[in-house]
């Protein structure tokens, strides 16, 4: 699946709740599915800056993909980080770096999540880009 067809597919699953509450219970169920972070990654290396709450983001290159991995200590961050990892991973890094994530207005994040939380999830959008630019320009050295 592409980027785009990724993030429809989220905003579809989200548009079937009809209150935040049920939103939310589905953002920190999907938190529970991330692909999680080896323990050996989990250094302030990896740390985002930017949250809240600690989040953990490492980056594997494969095959010419990218394949994130994640974790966080706070269960609603872990489904925002979980929400991104799902709609980037396993892409090519020019894909993720000119990738326009449309899903987190269409799904109503940015106006429903803290000041806080919406800077941090920024953050872990920022910090995967990178991640991607890096790796590519690795790929091509």
């Amino acid at each position: 699946m592409t980027i785009n067809e990724i993030q429809d597919e989220l905003i579809e699953e989200f548009s079937l709740f009809t209150d935040w509450m049920e939103k939310y219970e589905y953002i920190i169920q999907m938190g529970k599915e991330v692909n999680l972070i080896d323990e050996q990654y989990k250094t302030e290396d990896n740390l985002i800056r930017g949250c809240q709450s600690r989040v953990w983001l490492h980056a594997d290159y494969k095959d010419g993909k990218v394949i994130f991995t994640a974790d966080s200590d706070a269960i609603i961050t872990k489904g925002l980080v979980s929400m991104v990892v799902r709609v980037l991973s396993d892409h090519t890094p020019a894909e993720i770096a000119n990738a326009e994530l449309y899903f987190v207005d269409k799904v109503g994040l940015r106006e429903h999540l803290s000041i806080t939380r919406s800077n941090g999830l920024l953050s872990m959008i920022k910090q995967m880009k990178m991640y991607a630019v890096a790796l590519q320009s690795q790929a091509n050295q």
